[in-house]
């Protein structure tokens, strides 16, 4: 294996705008779907459907190999461009090994550590909670973050989307769009401090 470079976010942009051009249709139907079924067949992936995680070593080296095969292969679509983002399996693997072991998500007390778990590791999973990019109206808004903020399984917020901003539809290229970005964050720490957690990552 090479050393290739790690692939950063001007390089993975510019590919974007490089790729091959595929319709998203062809994309989404055709070479995902079709891609998946023979490496499926080839690695002879079958899941238990009563296991939601897979333990058995063979399958789980077979399922990386195949995703692995897959990625490389099919690569990443941009759908801003319509184009793929292609990786080699050198810098699949350049990420991997440079990736970080762990992560802090927030501050103070209420930091919590986000690192690599096996399927049987007895450490508590991160617990992430909240609208996760749904539309929230914007009179709920605080209120609706702030009870996932209060409830002490979650550790981190994954917030909503404000529909409007003071009755203004937030739309995309205009100085709305701006001013929502800003405006859920500041709400959102809001909530968070309202529910006596203000250092919780977000």
């Amino acid at each position: 294996m090479s050393n290739p470079q790690k692939v950063g976010v001007l390089e993975a942009y510019a590919r974007a705008t490089t790729g091959p051009r595929v319709p998203e249709n062809d994309w989404d139907y055709k070479i995902i779907p079709q891609t998946a079924t023979r490496l499926k067949q080839k690695y002879g992936i079958k899941m238990d459907k009563k296991k939601m995680i897979p333990t058995d070593k063979e399958l789980i080296d077979n399922l990386f190999r195949a995703g692995l095969e897959m990625l490389v292969e099919c690569g990443v679509y941009c759908m801003d461009t319509g184009r793929v983002i292609k990786y080699t399996e050198d810098e699949v693997w350049t990420a991997i090994k440079t990736v970080p072991k762990r992560l802090v998500l927030g501050e103070g007390r209420d930091a919590v550590v986000m690192e690599c778990r096996r399927f049987d590791d007895k450490k508590p999973p991160v617990i992430q909670g909240g609208p996760t990019g749904a539309p929230v109206a914007e009179t709920d808004f605080i209120a609706m973050h702030e009870a996932y903020a209060k409830e002490p399984i979650i550790n981190t917020i994954v917030d909503g989307v404000c529909q409007t901003v003071y009755g203004y539809d937030p739309r995309p290229n205009t100085p709305f769009e701006i001013y929502a970005v800003k405006n859920e964050a500041m709400q959102i720490r809001l909530a968070m401090a309202r529910a006596g957690r203000p250092g919780m990552g977000l």
